[in-house]
């Protein structure tokens, strides 16, 4: 809600109440607006997003979900356009150096 500030004037309470309900009250004056909020409160949209806990994987079992992802796509791959290049396709290992 935006209202001039001779408004904000006779309406003081009620405006303020309407921010501290969490509404937002803006104030024009003199061509500058000004947002009332209670203190302590985000001031930002993004400062109200709540964080998450990330887990870092790591270890075995994020070793074997690369490798399963890994045959999955060699798998998609040799379907659709036949061995990789450097690929021994009977065994599935590299050609060069092995």
């Amino acid at each position: 809600m935006e209202v001039p500030i001779t408004q904000f004037r006779k309406e003081i309470f009620a405006l303020t109440s309407r921010a501290l309900d969490g509404e937002e009250v803006w104030v024009t004056h003199r061509g500058r607006r000004l947002r009332i909020v209670p203190e302590g409160q985000p001031t930002t949209r993004l400062s109200r997003i709540a964080p998450m806990q990330v887990l870092s994987g790591g270890g075995a079992e994020e070793a074997a979900l690369l490798d399963e992802m890994r045959r999955s796509w060699e798998a998609d791959w040799e379907r659709d356009f036949g061995p990789a290049p450097g690929m021994d396709a009977s065994s599935g290992k590299s050609g060069a150096g092995s």
